[in-house]
């Protein structure tokens, strides 16, 4: 029986190419959704109901969502932060860019545009002026005229290339081509002292058997003199004077405040004063003056030490030093702190810092103690105005006579506005982040006293976190390296809600106790200018935590200034900052990622944008002229606009300085780059036939002469 309806059948028939809808697995099918009734549509409550919960889930998924990348957006803003800052080090340091603390990229800009020889005003218009025409070269005669005159090779350092141009070269080796060769084993920082001049094999007068103890060996080293010289502006003649004090060595009064030497005082006193330094730097310790008694204040032999330097006629400084000492330039003698506080101490051991596991270092008095009645019925703060003001007293003659010229508080460990975590007697070690004797002794941060502990409690509370009353756990320990730990590791907890709450604690404690203290030094030495030691804390300064910075009480993560802060409150005194200096040069690859340079950079610049005096000082002694004149370059920035320098530098010399005469030429020299006098070519040293057996190669030769 034949089908009406053929169509209808087609579409029941099985084929491969059109399965049967009713076998369609796929709910949404258009067939299938005819054979199954659609579910009824809620209405009513039951409909609204629905809606809300739909929305809500839609708008905590959209919130959860937004979080997410705030945080991807804050993490990616921090990475970049960091490259930028490590960029900016980098040009700072090795491209001698003149860059301010918050360089922008039209700062950069300008910046290698300058460096390129273009001219940048400050409305932001560059353009370049043309040079004039070189000079049509003499006719040769030798070797070299063979070659033709667009083929003889000039290859300029990447460090010195607009300043190579510049410089003059003797006559003896004007006319000879030459490629200057650059060891790449050494690091950028060094560049100026490892180029080399190939010379020319086919002419004799370069030839030689014993190139070491040849007089043509010794031409390239004149050579490689006047290349640095052009790079670095011939010498630092006719710069600003800036006045070198000499720091005398502790151990000339002893712990019965007499002077120890005074036939030894007058010679060291001698040798200087032929150096024409500008004057001395004496430390009084609070231990050796208030010793035994309270307010009992003993001075007779800083009184005679200062009458034999004003018989000199030589200007002094002097240190307000209350903190212990035992270093080397005590000529072995240990200067505690007051025999009467260490009694306080034995009953009430609070009264020093102390860490989570209870130990106390002496160094200093606790700053949890600054406004608590501990000391005999005195605050800690009124014993060290006690101790200024009797000073005062006791030598008005000299400050009426300006024999005085500064007087320097000290307000911490070593002297230096800093919490003592680098004490090297309680078992720390460069460079570790802390302090301890085992790898189970104490966290870095020092405050586990019970007075700090108050204080802490209380902002916790004011904050309305009382349980962030308390230390990190994760910190590590003395020497543990930052990505040891949780807390100063890349990302760690140092930039936590709570990690930013306890190092903004940490910093203001530091910050109120310079202020409590200066408050009271510029009323007990009106019209004197005042110093503040800060520390160099330069290990760990590539990382992002900073660590090491952290735990002295400045919060100096890449992604802030931790200086600035501090800076602000020592501006309000008319304080002058004493930079201690390191005048070190950290290779790249340094295990601690030590920066001085960039340490260095960011203190200055960020003191000099407030307005600040800066003076410096040298952490170590410094014996070789290449250390010396990293000093200098500190002191006297080339290529700052505004011709920034310091008010005056602090020199810690060798000890003893009487017994190292080597070094007084060296120091005489440092003394004149100061002053504005030096000059490269007069600070030449002259080779014996002795000095050249000790030289092994050329390249070392090379560094003999120049430095």
């Amino acid at each position: 029986m034949n089908n009406p309806h053929p169509h209808i059948s087609n579409i029941q028939d099985p084929d491969p190419q059109f399965p049967n809808p009713n076998d369609d697995p796929n709910p949404n099918h258009p067939l299938q959704l005819q054979s199954h009734p659609q579910p009824r549509r809620p209405r009513g409550f039951a409909a609204t109901s629905g809606a809300a919960a739909a929305a809500t889930g839609t708008i905590n998924k959209s919130r959860k969502e937004r979080e997410k990348e705030k945080e991807r957006t804050k993490l990616r803003e921090r990475h970049r932060r960091a490259i930028t800052s490590r960029m900016l080090a980098g040009l700072r340091q090795y491209g001698n860019f003149p860059l301010p603390v918050r360089a922008d990229m039209n700062d950069v800009l300008a910046a290698l545009a300058r460096h390129a020889g273009w001219t940048v005003e400050p409305d932001g218009t560059t353009f370049r002026q043309s040079p004039p025409p070189p000079p049509p070269p003499p006719p040769t005669t030798n070797n070299a005229s063979n070659m033709g005159p667009y083929q003889v090779m000039s290859v300029e350092s990447p460090v010195s290339g607009s300043s190579l141009r510049n410089c003059s070269t003797r006559t003896s080796v004007d006319c000879q081509p030459s490629v200057p060769r650059i060891n790449e084993s050494l690091s950028p920082a060094s560049f100026d002292s490892i180029v080399v001049t190939e010379s020319d094999t086919k002419v004799d007068k370069f030839t030689s058997t014993s190139p070491l103890n040849s007089s043509e060996c010794l031409e390239a080293g004149q050579l490689m003199q006047e290349l640095h010289c052009g790079e670095h502006g011939s010498s630092f003649s006719e710069t600003q004077y800036v006045p070198v004090f000499v720091m005398l060595s502790s151990g000339v009064i002893n712990n019965f405040c007499q002077l120890m030497d005074p036939d030894g005082v007058k010679q060291e006193l001698q040798q200087l004063k032929s150096l024409k330094i500008d004057g001395v730097v004496v430390n009084c310790w609070w231990g050796i003056v208030e010793s035994w008694v309270p307010q009992k204040y003993e001075w007779s032999g800083y009184r005679e030490l200062f009458n034999i330097i004003r018989d000199f006629n030589m200007k002094l400084q002097v240190v307000m030093a209350f903190h212990e000492n035992g270093g080397s330039d005590t000529g072995g003698m240990f200067i505690s702190l007051p025999q009467w506080v260490l009694e306080i101490g034995k009953d009430n051991q609070d009264i020093f810092f102390t860490d989570r596991q209870g130990r106390r270092n002496t160094e200093c008095l606790s700053w949890g103690i600054d406004k608590e009645r501990v000391l005999r019925g005195r605050i800690a703060i009124e014993v060290y105005y006690d101790l200024m003001r009797s000073f005062r007293t006791e030598f008005d003659d000299l400050f009426t006579d300006g024999l005085i010229s500064a007087v320097e508080i000290g307000l911490g460990a070593s002297g230096e506005l800093k919490y003592p975590s680098f004490s090297e007697r309680m078992g720390w070690r460069y460079p570790g982040i802390a302090e301890g004797l085992s790898e189970t002794a104490a966290l870095p941060f020092k405050f586990y006293d019970k007075y700090s502990l108050q204080n802490l409690r209380k902002a916790a509370s004011s904050r309305g976190h009382s349980f962030w009353a308390k230390g990190p756990d994760n910190a590590g320990y003395y020497n543990s390296k930052p990505h040891e730990t949780g807390f100063f590791c890349e990302r760690g907890d140092y930039d936590s809600y709570y990690g930013r709450f306890f190092l903004h604690w940490y910093r203001q404690v530091l910050i109120d106790h310079a202020d409590n203290i200066l408050s009271l030094a510029t009323l007990a030495f009106e019209g004197i200018q005042i110093v503040v030691k800060i520390p160099a804390i330069y290990w760990w300064y590539r990382t992002s935590s900073h660590a090491a910075e952290l735990t002295a009480g400045y919060y100096n993560p890449t992604n802030q200034d931790g200086y600035s802060s501090v800076f602000e409150v020592l501006r309000k005194h008319s304080v002058t900052i004493k930079f201690v200096s390191s005048g070190l040069q950290v290779p790249e690859t340094d295990d601690a990622l030590a920066d001085p340079e960039g340490l260095s950079w960011q203190i200055l610049n960020s003191a000099w944008d407030k307005e600040i005096n800066v003076a410096g000082q040298n952490a170590f002694p410094c014996y070789d002229r290449e250390g010396l004149m990293r000093l200098v370059e500190t002191a006297k920035p080339r290529n700052d606009p505004d011709r920034h320098c310091f008010s005056f530098f602090a020199f810690q010399p060798p000890s003893p300085l009487v017994q190292s005469a080597i070094c007084f030429s060296e120091l005489e020299y440092f003394i004149k780059c100061m002053h504005g006098e030096g000059d490269y070519k007069r600070g030449n040293r002259t080779l014996t036939n002795e000095m050249k057996v000790k030289v092994t190669n050329q390249q070392s030769l090379l560094r003999f002469l120049f430095f």
